[in-house]
């Protein structure tokens, strides 16, 4: 009849079938596959990139573990007795003579300690590289450690300065062409520490890259 939708009905028979290639996947979980397939290999060379900076921290801080403690053991075993004395009077040197030398000590013997406290948050870095809350935590406290050390070194290497040249204009003589044991330790402490304080920078710049 006449204003009447006429229905068709298209079949397709095996052979005509035969020529299409089915659709494997809708679009919309095709463009998921495409949007993971683009994240994993964005980030997988940044993770490797700031796992091996994680791995040459835990290296650093063991190397500044042995350094600073050779500045603090060097330093806190110096002592040098002169053979000649008076009946009333006993040449000696120790470094506990200088409270610059005792902190010094000190201040290596915190800075030890405090590497070696954060090497297991340098091996959570390594074992996940995308944290930021531990860096910026060792980043902070690396920046306070060598501040310390810096101000210890700095301290002894005055003193060592004077134990060495002396200071005419304060009438200070030196002191290192008697006590030449003394003046040696107290000065490979020193270097010791300066090469803690290099450690410590190196860690905060470390740190620094891998935010």
């Amino acid at each position: 009849m006449e204003g009447e939708a006429t229905k068709v009905n298209i079949t397709e028979t095996p052979k005509e079938r035969k020529g299409k290639a089915p659709l494997l996947t809708t679009p919309k979980a095709a463009s998921g596959f495409m949007k993971r397939f683009v994240h994993h290999k964005g980030t997988t060379p940044k993770g490797g990139y700031k796992r091996g900076l994680a791995i040459f921290d835990v290296i650093l801080r063991l190397a500044g573990i042995a350094t600073a403690l050779a500045a603090a053991i060097a330093m806190g075993s110096t002592e040098q007795t002169l053979p000649f004395f008076t009946q009333f009077f006993q040449f000696k040197a120790e470094f506990d003579d200088l409270p610059v030398f005792t902190f010094f000590v000190i201040a290596n013997a915190i800075t030890a300690a405090y590497l070696a406290l954060t090497i297991p948050i340098s091996i959570v870095c390594i074992i996940r590289p995308h944290l930021v809350a531990p860096r910026v935590l060792l980043i902070i406290l690396d920046t306070v450690m060598a501040a310390l050390t810096t101000a210890a070194a700095g301290g002894a290497a005055s003193i060592v300065y004077l134990a060495h040249n002396g200071n005419s204009d304060a009438n200070w003589p030196a002191i290192c062409q008697q006590f030449n044991d003394f003046c040696q330790e107290i000065s490979g402490a020193v270097v010791a520490s300066f090469l803690t304080v290099v450690v410590l920078m190196f860690l905060v710049t470390l740190s620094a890259f891998a935010l």
